[in-house]
C-alpha cells in the first residue's frame, strides 16, 4: 500500500459532536470551537501513522453529517435559526454532507432525536459497500453503532473511532458523556480525544492545536444596525432560566413583563458560566429581531433580599 490512496469516510453522529465542540467552548479550558478542518487534518494524520502511510496518501472522500434538526419555526421561537445556518455553511464549505430531519416533539414540548442513528448506519453500510473505504472514521460514543462496525469490517473497511469522554457541573448538576467500552473494544483503531487534547506531551504539537479555531479573548461585536436601545436605563431583574448546555438564558425583569433572552456573550463582568437560576442581575434592553432583549448582564451589586 505504499503508493495506494488510502480513501477515508468520515461519518458524524451531529448530536454527539454538537455536545463536544459545546463543551470544548463553555466548559474547558480552551474556551473554543472545534475546527473541522483541524479535524479532517487530525483525521488524516492519524490514519496514516495507523496505516503506516504517507499522510499525502490519505485522504477524505467523503464525509457525512446526521443529525436532528428544529422546525425552521421552532429554532425561530428559540433564536437559533442563524445560528444554525451558519454551522450548515461551516459544514458546506468542508464539502460535507448533511442528512438532517425533523426532531419529533412529545406532547409536553419536549423533543427527541428518532431513527437518525439507523439512518447513519445504513447510510455508512452502503456507501462502504458501493465505494470500498480503506477506513471508516466515526465521531461517536453509541454502542448501537456496534453492528455497524462488524459490517464495516465484513467489508474490508477498517473503523476507526474518534470519542470523547468528559464531564462538569452546573447548578449542582454533573452532566457527562462517555463513549460505550463495548465500541471502544470493537474498532480497529480507537481513539480518545479527551485525552490527545489534554495530553502534556502533545501540548506544542500543532496537529492537535489545530483541532480547534483560534480563541477569541473578547466576544465579537454585534451588528450595530440590528438591536436599538430602548431607553438606555439600567434594569433589574433574576436569572430564571439557564438550558444546560446552551450558550444562553432567560431574566425576569423586576417591574413584571416577559422574559428577556440573553446570550453568553451579553454578559459583562460576570462570567456567564458562573451564573445560576435565581441571581440577580442588572441589564440593558434593546429590541431585537423580535422584541425586547438584554443585554450588558451584570449581577446587582445591591445587598440581597
Amino acid at each position: 500500500m505504499e503508493n495506494k490512496l488510502c480513501r477515508i469516510a468520515v461519518f458524524y453522529d451531529g448530536t454527539y459532536f454538537s455536545k463536544v465542540s459545546n463543551y470544548y467552548l463553555y466548559q474547558h479550558e480552551r474556551r473554543a470551537r472545534i475546527s473541522i478542518k483541524g479535524l479532517h487534518d487530525f483525521i488524516c494524520a492519524e490514519v496514516a501513522s495507523k496505516e503506516n502511510l504517507d499522510s499525502r496518501h490519505c485522504q477524505i472522500v467523503d464525509a457525512s453529517y446526521f443529525r436532528g434538526r428544529l422546525t425552521a419555526q421552532q429554532a425561530f421561537e428559540q433564536d437559533r435559526l442563524m445560528s444554525e445556518r451558519t454551522f450548515e455553511d461551516v459544514l458546506m464549505r468542508a464539502d460535507i454532507t448533511m442528512f438532517q430531519q425533523h426532531l419529533s416533539t412529545h406532547s409536553d414540548g419536549t423533543l427527541e432525536e428518532k431513527r437518525i442513528d439507523v439512518w447513519l448506519a445504513l447510510e455508512a453500510y452502503e456507501m462502504a459497500t458501493l465505494k470500498r473505504y480503506d477506513v471508516c472514521v466515526l465521531l461517536t460514543g453509541d454502542g448501537d453503532f456496534v453492528p455497524l462496525v462488524r459490517k464495516l469490517n465484513t467489508l474490508g473497511s477498517r473503523v476507526m473511532l474518534l470519542g470523547w469522554d468528559f464531564s462538569y457541573e452546573r447548578e449542582g448538576k454533573t452532566y457527562r458523556t462517555y463513549v460505550s467500552s463495548g465500541l471502544i473494544e470493537q474498532v480497529n483503531y480507537p481513539i480518545l480525544m479527551d485525552k490527545v487534547i489534554d495530553a502534556r506531551d502533545r501540548r506544542s504539537d500543532p496537529v492537535v492545536n489545530n483541532l480547534f479555531l483560534p480563541r477569541v479573548a473578547e466576544p465579537s461585536p454585534r451588528p450595530p444596525a440590528r438591536p436599538t436601545l430602548v431607553d438606555g436605563e439600567l434594569r433589574q431583574g433574576t436569572v430564571v432560566n439557564l438550558p444546560a448546555d446552551k450558550p444562553y438564558g432567560f431574566i425576569k425583569p423586576a417591574g413584571g413583563g416577559d422574559n428577556l433572552f440573553f446570550h453568553a456573550t451579553d454578559t459583562v463582568g460576570v462570567e456567564f458560566l458562573s451564573l445560576s437560576v435565581q441571581d440577580r442581575v442588572l441589564f440593558t434592553m434593546v429590541m431585537g429581531d423580535r422584541g425586547p432583549v438584554a443585554r450588558s448582564v451584570q449581577l446587582d451589586p445591591s445587598p440581597q433580599e
